[in-house]
């Protein structure tokens, strides 16, 4: 197949032992622009014989590179943090161009993107080991931690570059090698991530990349005895059946999967400071957020003039593509997604919920996979989008009475990624906070992600911890030796 032929992929490919390359068979994949339905560009199928040549240079890349220093690894990460910052508008371009993400929002994540090479290339110095006195003095007992191995990186599509950036930058911090499959409807922008560790002088065979068909590569992949750690950002059922396939060789997994994150109003907010607080948070990428609020318990006593905000904020936000500068929500990623979108609002409604805002495709965009941000009020507990993932910019919203009452329903699903609690009292919130079964919290604060501080779930949320000084810890093994003096 010629060059020419891929579009906006021309430049890429799969990535494996420091070079580009298509698949052995020439097979490939159409990616899609969910602004316009149309074929944005082509990307290799790999089959079994490119994902074993990837297994071979992984093994070769991890043996230099966990011998490098870390100094060393840390000068390289931060070239290639230097260099998505130099390359940003490119990389944002590529984004919005493939995801219809807004431009602003995919230059956004480019900068965060950056942010976790920066940071990991300060904590590849700061892995600390630990000495422990012996009960006699020719004992001497040490704990070091070493590289796990191999990684299997698999990522999502909605922040194409920022999830696979949490992985590979921690991942190489800690002394590993990569291979990184990055969703097939996005895999540009991790395409750029791959170039730029490249030109930051990272060695052949430490980062590998391959697309194609999901099940085929992860079977593949995590059945090889090569890998040691397998890492996901996905879906729950998703993360379900990596963690079977790991289970067979009893890999080391970390896990990033869904979440319906509870936003809890209490009385002494202000109703209207908070709507537009959470409205802002919640539209953020069509609602295509893994943090994003989901469902909204508000008190009884500000509820109807938190509606009003939350809608109104809602009505006034202009819809279409990420390239349009006007625009501030994007489409859905898919025609799946639309489906979904549709049904739970028929749903609700069916069930007695009152449609505020929204609740249909746009009539000024009936191509792409456009819906308008909607607004639900007096959701039921039954209705389907209190208890599914949404991941569609829709807000269900109910009322509640009591504290006990609201953290009983915060905490009815069996996801525990992240949760929201708004309230002036101090004495309020800290209790809200510590009694929501959620990895992490925001009080009177939506922005939880940041390369400073871990980013994961309970429950059926995850397992493990990405980002801040808790994320390179899923890379490393730790080995206690113990020696007698003679």
């Amino acid at each position: 197949m010629k060059r020419e032929q891929i579009g906006l992929y021309r430049n890429f490919g799969l990535y494996i032992d420091g070079e580009w390359r298509q698949s052995r068979t020439l097979a490939t994949r159409e990616v899609i622009d969910p602004s316009t339905e149309e074929i944005v560009g082509l990307i290799p199928a790999a089959d079994e014989s490119d994902l074993d040549d990837a297994l071979q240079s992984a093994t070769y890349g991890l043996a230099a590179w966990r011998a490098t220093s870390p100094w060393d690894r840390a000068m390289v990460l931060r070239r290639v943090s230097s260099v998505i910052r130099e390359r940003a508008e490119d990389i944002a371009t590529l984004m919005t161009a493939e995801t219809g993400k807004p431009l602003a929002e995919s230059r956004g994540e480019t900068q965060a993107a950056a942010d976790q090479f920066e940071w990991y290339a300060e904590e590849t110095k700061r892995i600390y080991g630990q000495t422990i006195e012996g009960r006699t003095s020719d004992v001497r007992m040490q704990v070091r931690y070493e590289p796990v191995g191999v990684v299997a990186a698999f990522s999502a599509w909605n922040f194409p570059a920022l999830l696979p950036a949490r992985k590979i930058a921690a991942a190489l911090g800690a002394g590993c090698s990569v291979i990184v499959k990055p969703a097939s409807e996005a895999p540009g922008s991790c395409m750029a991530l791959v170039q730029a560790c490249h030109d930051a002088g990272l060695p052949g065979g430490v980062l590998n990349l391959v697309t194609g068909d999901s099940s085929l590569i992860s079977r593949h992949l995590i059945a090889s005895p090569a890998v040691r750690k397998v890492t996901l950002t996905g879906s729950t059922e998703v993360g379900k059946s990596i963690l079977r396939l790991a289970a067979d060789g009893i890999k080391k997994v970390s896990m990033e999967l869904g979440g319906h994150a509870p936003v809890v109003v209490f009385d002494d907010a202000d109703p209207q400071w908070a709507a537009e607080t959470v409205a802002r948070a919640k539209f953020r990428n069509c609602g295509q957020v893994c943090i994003s609020p989901s469902r909204f318990f508000v008190h009884e006593r500000i509820y109807e003039p938190f509606c009003e905000a939350f809608a109104r904020f809602a009505a006034a936000l202009a819809i279409g593509p990420g390239s349009d500068a006007s625009s501030e929500v994007g489409p859905l990623a898919n025609a799946r997604g639309l489906r979904h979108a549709e049904a739970l609002v028929a749903d609700a409604l069916s069930r007695g919920a009152r449609l505020l805002a929204g609740g249909k495709r746009p009539e000024a965009h009936r191509r792409g996979y456009f819906f308008e941000p909607t607004v639900l009020a007096d959701v039921p507990s039954d209705a389907r989008i209190m208890r599914d993932e949404p991941f569609v910019p829709i807000a269900p919203i109910t009322r509640f009475s009591e504290f006990d009452e609201a953290i009983e329903a915060a905490n009815s699903v069996p996801f525990g990624l992240a949760g929201y609690v708004f309230s002036s009292s101090l004495r309020t919130s800290t209790l809200a906070a510590e009694a929501l079964e959620c990895g992490m919290v925001g009080v009177n604060e939506m922005l939880l992600a940041c390369a400073e501080a871990p980013f994961g779930g309970m429950k059926e949320s995850g397992m493990g911890r990405e980002g801040g000084s808790l994320g390179i810890r899923d890379y490393l093994e730790a080995k206690y030796i113990r020696t007698r003096l003679v």
